[in-house]
């Protein structure tokens, strides 16, 4: 028996045999010819194009230094940075990070990149794992939530791909405010390229998506419509409830993107209509770093075989015992494979580890204080700034959240300018205008700013 099975084996997969080596040695050099051969290279080395500047030679060429000395270099360096206090924002946000997060999230337990595939050996983990997603799911009003993104920009693309596949209406347009972010509309973009899909813009009054305005732009060819609350200007949508009523009535989706912070105040996404929820998760747990991020991805029950990413569940043992598993891989080869509804492979597990021990430190109370806190900050400096001759602010006249544009009438970029080389950044974004962002983190230099700001505009 074991011969004939030995036998079949070898004939039906010669990569089995001893000449070959191991069946799990990927590519020998036949099958790295055979490749090469069918795609018409000579050689590994056609499918490269290094500049012989960059290319490794064998050596890097760096000097060897001990410990200490490489530590004060780096000191050096870093001393070299100026003394800056940043009042920016546009989806970039900084809160104070308690001690308690490094503290627990740095355990060995939790650093490593292994994911949590087998349930037996990662029950700590996907527990923090479900309660990253419980907390999305309570602060957005969806039914259900993955276990993150990468961050808010492919949240977006992978909404659009999800409203492609349930396709509730007809149309393949994904409209979008003109206030989007050029670099989310850019992912965006790339998510819809060589798809039906296709994104347009619609107008918005006053830096608001107004529903007269909204209900022009909408049209049988609409699939999802998405705007964002706060925008990128820290305005604060005041029509939510109407827009949700006529994107519901001509049968689009409608999607809101938004953050934890603001989510814990502002109105629940769910209660307006909102079919799927995505934004920024980073902004507990991680600082400003500018680039790492974490997204949430929240929706209704309906589509919850359409989720992109890892989902971890809930159930019980042998014994009784409550227990967690990853119950939805929609991407992974080795179980979906083409029917997999995304591309996007690692859940950030350890960056939402951090988000989660971050919002439960500060609990419902905490967390809503704080939000209440990005409302009031910005509005006390607004009237602040307004107050000086030559600016103007808030340039709109709404309700912000941790952000406002403010009108100079000096040239902006002199503006930003002069206050960089003072010690204060902000975004410049047209000539004669600026936008300021305050939370707890630059609250302590507010005076400072504000009495820098009378000393550039006199």
């Amino acid at each position: 028996m074991q011969e004939r099975s030995r036998s079949r084996t070898d004939q039906s997969s010669p990569r089995r045999t001893g000449s070959r080596g191991s069946p799990f040695t990927p590519h020998d050099q036949d099958d790295v010819d055979l490749m090469l051969d069918a795609i018409g290279a000579e050689d590994i080395e056609d499918l490269f194009d290094i500049p012989d500047a960059v290319r490794f030679d064998g050596a890097f060429g760096i000097e060897g230094a001990s410990e200490q000395a490489v530590t004060q270099r780096l000191q050096r360096t870093l001393d070299r940075n100026s003394d800056s206090t940043e009042f920016l924002g546009r989806g970039h946000y900084s809160h104070y990070i308690p001690s308690v997060v490094d503290h627990l999230s740095l355990r060995s337990e939790f650093i490593t990149s292994y994911t949590q595939y087998q349930p037996e050996v990662s029950q700590g983990f996907l527990q923090v794992l479900f309660e990253f997603q419980s907390l999305v799911t309570e602060l957005t009003g969806m039914d259900v939530a993955n276990c993150s993104m990468y961050d808010a920009a492919t949240a977006l693309g992978e909404a659009a791909t999800l409203a492609d596949r349930v396709r509730e209406a007809s149309g393949s347009v994904i409209l979008v405010p003109d206030y989007l972010r050029a670099e989310r509309r850019a992912v965006l973009d790339n998510y819809t390229d060589g798809s039906d899909l296709s994104v347009r813009e619609f107008p918005t009054e006053d830096g608001m998506v107004h529903p007269e305005t909204l209900q022009q732009s909408l049209d049988e060819d609409v699939l999802l419509v998405y705007l964002e609350n706060p925008t990128p200007e820290g305005i604060i949508e005041e029509h939510l409830t109407e827009v949700g009523s006529i994107i519901d009535e001509v049968e689009s989706l409608f999607c809101i993107g938004s953050d934890l912070v603001a989510l814990s105040l502002l109105q629940n996404p769910g209660t307006v209509g909102a079919d799927i929820v995505v934004g920024n998760a980073g902004i507990l747990g991680l600082p400003a770093a500018y680039g790492m991020g974490i997204g949430i991805f929240a929706c209704r029950d309906d589509f919850l075989r359409q989720i992109p990413g890892r989902l971890v569940g809930a159930s019980r043992d042998s014994a009784g015992d409550r227990t967690y598993t990853l119950t939805l891989q929609t991407r992974e080869q080795h179980i979906r494979r083409e029917r997999a509804t995304s591309n996007i492979c690692s859940n950030q597990a350890w960056v939402a580890l951090r988000t989660a021990i971050h919002a439960m430190y500060l609990g419902p109370d905490g967390l809503t204080a704080l939000a209440d806190r990005c409302t009031r900050l910005p509005a006390q400096v607004a009237s602040e700034l307004d107050q000086i001759e030559g600016v103007s602010a808030p340039a709109t006249q709404a309700y912000h959240f941790r952000e406002f544009k403010a009108e100079v009438e000096k040239d902006a970029s002199e503006v930003v300018s002069e206050l960089a080389s003072e010690g204060f950044v902000v975004h410049e974004l047209d000539e004669q205008t600026i936008q300021i962002c305050v939370t707890e983190t630059n609250e302590h230099r507010i005076d400072d700013f504000v009495e820098t700001v009378r000393e550039v505009m006199a």
